[in-house]
């Protein structure tokens, strides 16, 4: 059935929304009561529209490439969405009741990505939206038509990446985007118009979104929205939908103090009774007793990668491993540009092109970068959900503004499984003049917090190129970090690029750029060469080092870890020393029994001043001499 085939709704669909619209209502209390926890008096509010918009949009088979997308950004309101979706035969309804937010179920607290028909784990308010924006624009790139539907609270109309997702969602011409706001004017501490107010309406109408206002409650009124919505070739849709908190339980009704209290017994008899419905919480508590006490099984959605990684460029002069990867992705689109098979490429970009080089890419083939301008939030949300819908996406930014800024962004897209490449460039004090704001720090300690995601840190523009190119092919969520600054070409001694030709990059491995007896130095990025300079410096003096490559800080290679056993050992980075490899690496050792005679973390201990990196490696021990008098301290 196409959506929304009814010009008017008929009669019989009427009411049976309407009995639907009772139905949910009472299991949404059920739920909540028997789990002893949850959200009913949101979900009461905007469970006709739940049930309205899964109803007539394009949402069968669920397997359907070309099946309408469903964003709920309020996702505590999880009980009326388990609710709808198990009275249309999305999901099944005993399983709902007796394993709402319990372990052993699906059906956790806040909705979850792959249950049912959701399309986006949600719960950090404001971030809807994004993750809606991100799945319309991939529509463009994959071919596959279908609509989305972002539901969402009025209270998160007040974040600033909401405003920020509507500016881009204009910008790129999105009319296959509707967003349905529940705007039942309550939330936890009270009217929403006095907590925080903000212009809905206006603030939509002056971004050029079309607005239409309805009552949330008359299904007519929803039903006709939606149909004028998705027709509107011209224009993003918000749809204002007044509505009332608890609706359909007269003591529920516009009371706040029910946005996250269940019913107690005795009003969970009165609301029941009065919504005609019987109270067989018993029996499903019965059932909840004897769920196993164990964790479910994840939902996991994800695609195949087809794609021609094309041939790696190895460098032989001084180059900054930002224009590596500039020049590595745009190979990577060409390569494939013109495969009708191939799984597209993107790449996302916050007004800084030129310095993260996508300018390289953005010259041959514009259609291919998102440019959304100064606005970090709402550009990982959108490129998570992009990467998530069929779409290699790489966001690129400084590594201040894409991993410290954009956090909780990023913590969202790995519990949502993502397929993102988060390159982070002028990392570290190697950005140097530009000072302590844009100094970032937590490259690695930060990403260490999203499960799942995979951190690299390339040596030299030869490893960048391939680290790029392997990155492009994997299925999942990556950091790539690079500094700013121009690099030497990591050389073996016997003078070829060791990143070369011959050379292929493996996840995880560590690698022996120089063998030494005496110590071992252990570093990253781009104070490798550095402390490649310092091991030939101290070859000089009868001094051997072994030099280790830790390009991957958060999966270590045990087996040449064990190379430390017993040996003096320097960590060496660009990195805040609380919270970097250092730290991280000292605990891998204990835990897999190898102990270095001694242990000691050369890095960050302080917001560094500004000035050029060259001055500022000089001044916090990162330089070569800084690194061969550490060494010899530890000796």
């Amino acid at each position: 059935m196409s959506r929304f085939p009814y010009e008017k709704l008929p009669k019989s669909e009427l009411e049976e929304l309407k009995e639907l619209g009772k139905l949910c209502r009472g299991d949404i209390l059920k739920m909540t009561y028997i789990a002893n926890s949850g959200h009913p008096g949101g979900s009461m509010s905007s469970i006709d529209l739940y049930l309205t918009v899964f109803k007539y949009a394009k949402l069968r088979p669920i397997d359907d490439p070309a099946r309408d997308r469903v964003v709920i950004s309020h996702g505590h309101t999880s009980p009326g969405v388990y609710a709808a979706m198990s009275r249309l035969g999305f999901v099944d309804l005993e399983e709902v009741l007796i394993g709402f937010r319990h372990p052993a179920s699906v059906f956790e607290g806040h909705v979850t990505r792959g249950v049912g028909i959701i399309d986006w784990t949600t719960g950090n308010l404001g971030q809807g939206l994004s993750a809606g924006l991100g799945f319309a624009l991939a529509s463009r790139f994959t071919g596959n038509d279908y609509h989305v539907f972002v539901l969402m609270s009025d209270a998160e109309q007040a974040k600033g990446q909401v405003a920020e997702a509507r500016r881009v969602a204009k910008k790129y011409g999105v009319t296959n985007l509707t967003v349905i706001i529940d705007y039942n004017d309550a939330q936890i501490s009270g009217r929403a118009r006095d907590i925080m107010p903000v212009n809905i309406k206006e603030n939509y109408l002056a971004d050029g979104w079309k607005v239409i206002e309805i009552d949330g409650h008359d299904y007519e009124q929803i039903y006709l929205a939606l149909k004028e919505a998705v027709e509107d070739e011209l224009n993003p849709v918000a749809i204002l939908a007044k509505t009332v908190m608890g609706k359909g339980v007269s003591f529920m009704e516009n009371e706040v103090k029910y946005h996250g209290k269940p019913l107690n017994r005795e009003e969970l008899e009165r609301a029941l009774s009065e919504l005609g419905i019987e109270n067989d919480v018993d029996i499903y508590i019965e059932k909840r007793k004897q769920l196993p006490v164990k964790k479910h099984e994840k939902v996991h959605k994800f695609y195949p990668v087809r794609i021609d990684t094309g041939n790696p460029i190895t460098y032989t002069e001084p180059l900054d491993n930002r224009t590596a990867f500039g020049k590595a992705i745009l190979d990577i689109v060409r390569k494939n540009a013109n495969d009708p098979n191939a799984t597209p490429i993107v790449a996302v970009d916050c007004d800084l092109k030129s310095s993260v080089k996508l300018d390289l890419l953005d010259k041959e083939f514009p259609e291919r970068v998102l440019e959304v301008g100064v606005q970090e939030h709402n550009a990982a949300a959108m490129a998570g959900a992009l990467s998530a819908e069929g779409v290699i996406t790489f966001f690129a930014d400084f590594g201040v503004f894409g991993i410290s800024e954009t956090y909780n962004q990023h913590r969202l897209n790995a519990i949502n499984r993502t397929n993102l490449k988060v390159v982070v460039t002028h990392c570290g004090i190697n950005v140097g003049e530009d000072g302590k704001t844009h100094h970032g720090l937590d490259y690695i300690s930060g990403p260490m917090n999203w499960y799942g995601f995979k951190v690299i840190v390339p040596g030299d523009p030869n490893q960048t190129d391939r680290v790029v190119r392997y990155a492009a092919k994997e299925y999942g969520n990556f950091v790539i970090a690079m500094g700013r600054s121009k690099l030497p070409i990591i050389l073996k001694e016997d003078g070829k690029p060791f990143f070369g030709d011959n050379y292929t990059f493996e996840y995880g491995k560590i690698d022996i750029v120089r063998k030494g007896e005496d110590a071992v130095i252990l570093t990253y990025g781009s104070t490798l060469h550095v402390a490649v300079e310092a091991a030939e410096e101290l070859k000089k003096e009868g001094v051997n080092v072994t030099v280790l490559n830790v390009s991957c800080p958060v999966d270590l290679d045990i087996e040449t870890l064990k190379m430390t056993d017993g040996k003096p050992v320097l960590v060496v980075e660009d990195h805040n020393v609380f919270t970097g490899l250092g730290s991280y690496l000292g605990t891998v050792l204990i835990e897999n029994g190898i102990f270095p005679k001694k242990y000691v973390r050369l890095g960050l201990s302080e917001f560094a001043v500004s000035g050029s990196y060259k001055l500022l490696y000089k001044i916090y021990g990162l330089d070569k001499e800084g690194i061969v008098s550490k060494v010899k301290e530890i000796l």
